[in-house]
């Protein structure tokens, strides 16, 4: 697969189906910024608009990382993951755009299963 320009969406023909998969983690503060806002928010507007299957923003109670500086609830500085799922191919086109993303943060990513994968149309 050639480069992909990260400004222009991924093309989508169906949605996940059985079978390998991979899921990053993105962790970060949400805090944490850049000159053009939260990077968590820029996070999640990026997959948005490549399209991916699916994601996640979850904020936990607590946390640590590189800094070894404990976010909890007491602090400003409260922990954010972002966890996505999508193919191989659609996940290895945007991880180097995701990465130059986060300045601040970590991202892992490990290869898993789709089990089952069903849409229900949305309620009018």
């Amino acid at each position: 697969m050639g480069a992909h320009d990260p400004r222009q969406p991924l093309v989508r023909s169906t949605m996940l189906t059985r079978g390998k998969a991979q899921k990053v983690t993105v962790y970060l503060n949400v805090d944490t910024s850049s000159a053009e806002g939260f990077i968590y928010e820029q996070v999640m507007k990026f997959l948005y608009e490549q399209e991916v299957a699916g994601a996640t923003l979850m904020r936990p109670e607590e946390g640590f990382g590189n800094h070894h500086l404990r976010h909890a609830v007491t602090r400003r500085s409260l922990p954010v993951r972002i966890e996505f799922i999508d193919t191989p191919e659609v996940v290895q086109a945007i991880l180097p755009a995701l990465s130059e993303m986060v300045t601040d943060g970590l991202i892992e990513m490990h290869e898993t299963t789709i089990v089952n994968a069903e849409k229900r149309e949305a309620p009018l």
